[in-house]
């Protein structure tokens, strides 16, 4: 099979794998049970959710070294031991010890090594698409609770939740570990025939040059791009992992019902992903983050108001196709700024942007809840943070041109 042919598989492979590790997202419908077991608070327990997206982008930046000397095959392979392994384990919880030890830190640092995989070395097959590439491999990463939270209520139902996780865990061993066999490597400089790529232009995001990781940290840039991931997944993460919660309590609907919700607005993350990616590629990354940016604060400030079911629905599937936007444009931007071969160490690098905000996000909500008896100052944090990250991006978009127009002149002069 021709490598051309080969990359399209590889992608399959990618956003299947990804679709298991997702299953995070599910996280909400697994939350009241978990109360319910462990007689804890609900922050107590959204902790686990928070320690998990905490730590996985120590296992990213580490992941992409050891793709550098095992390949992407093998550390896949051995991620889905610890991504599995650890919601295996979760099955067997009795303290909130073992489940941050487990779900939160087991599996997020599986996550973190399977992700820093599939994500950074099919963009590589894919320099002729890669918004949209990488839109549609962190796809698979929104779609998980799309499937996860409906099948994962049904077994909470039947069979109760620490069963519930020891069936998805050995699910998830079993197919991570079958699929990463389907992955290789991506070559070095590696082109699709007959494609060039081409010249930057004034307001593309596009360097042109590779950065390694000491580069990248001393450009004040990344810092910036690092505050723009913050602020695009902040809104995302905080209704994600308390939708289901919110629906319960707020719109007074039945925990089927609410699953349902978590699962359409996984459906707007998966879809948010592959559109804002093709948009991306077509009107830039800086004009499609700044309408999403608009759009997230626009709905959860709408949240502040909503009393019904479709209203909330709608309102979260806005933030979630905005979120799932940011997460699948921001490995592209990540490559287009401080180039495509070392974005495996460097997109891990910029990912903790997202681990910051998977920590002050779900710990926001469920800290004002528990002050104030509800959501409303959250929604309204969420809402001015967005405010920031449209200043941000117009900031670098304004910085990335005067670059570019600096470097054409210096160039016309030679």
């Amino acid at each position: 099979m021709k490598l051309e042919s080969k990359r399209w598989l590889i992608l399959i492979a990618s956003v299947i794998i990804n679709l298991c590790i997702g299953s995070g997202y599910a996280w909400s419908v697994f939350a009241k049970p978990m109360v319910a077991l462990l007689g804890a608070t609900a922050a107590a327990v959204a902790m686990a959710f928070t320690i998990c997206n905490s730590v996985s982008p120590v296992t990213m930046i580490t992941g992409g070294r050891l793709v550098d000397k095992f390949g992407p095959k093998w550390v896949i392979f051995g991620g889905a031991f610890l991504f599995g392994g650890g919601i295996l384990l979760t099955g067997y919880t009795k303290s909130l010890t073992w489940l941050y030890l487990s779900y939160g830190i087991l599996a997020g640092f599986g996550m973190g090594f399977i992700y820093s995989c599939t994500i950074a070395n099919t963009v590589k097959f894919f320099p002729d698409k890669r918004g949209l590439v990488a839109g549609i491999a962190t796809a698979g990463y929104g779609t998980g609770s799309i499937v996860v939270a409906p099948v994962a209520n049904w077994l909470i139902t039947n069979y109760g939740v620490l069963a519930a996780f020891k069936i998805l865990g050995i699910s998830y061993i079993i197919i991570i570990a079958v699929l990463s066999q389907f992955i290789m490597t991506a070559p070095e400089g590696y082109k699709p025939e007959g494609w060039n790529p081409p010249a930057p232009t004034v307001g593309s995001t596009v360097t042109g040059v590779d950065k390694n990781w000491n580069q990248m940290l001393a450009d004040p840039m990344f810092y910036v791009l690092l505050t723009m991931l913050f602020v695009g997944a902040f809104s995302g993460l905080m209704i994600i992992s308390q939708a289901s919660p919110i629906a319960q309590e707020v719109i007074k609907v039945t925990p089927a019902t609410a699953a349902l919700g978590v699962s359409l607005i996984a459906l707007a993350n998966t879809s948010g992903r592959v559109l804002w990616g093709w948009i991306s590629d077509k009107i830039g990354r800086y004009a499609a983050l700044t309408v999403m940016y608009i759009i997230a604060g626009v709905a959860v400030l709408a949240l502040t108001s909503v009393s019904t079911f479709g209203g909330f629905v709608v309102a979260t599937m806005l933030v979630g196709l905005c979120f799932g936007g940011v997460m699948g444009i921001f490995p592209a931007l990540t490559a287009d700024m401080f180039g495509p071969k070392n974005n495996g160490v460097n997109y891990g690098i910029m990912f903790s942007g997202f681990a910051i905000a998977g920590f002050f996000g779900p710990i926001t909500a469920a800290k004002v809840k528990m002050a104030s008896g509800g959501y409303t100052q959250a929604f309204i944090i969420a809402a001015a943070l967005s405010i920031i990250g449209i200043i941000l991006t117009q900031f670098l978009r304004y910085r990335s041109k005067k670059a570019m127009e600096a470097k054409m002149i210096a160039e016309a002069r030679m």
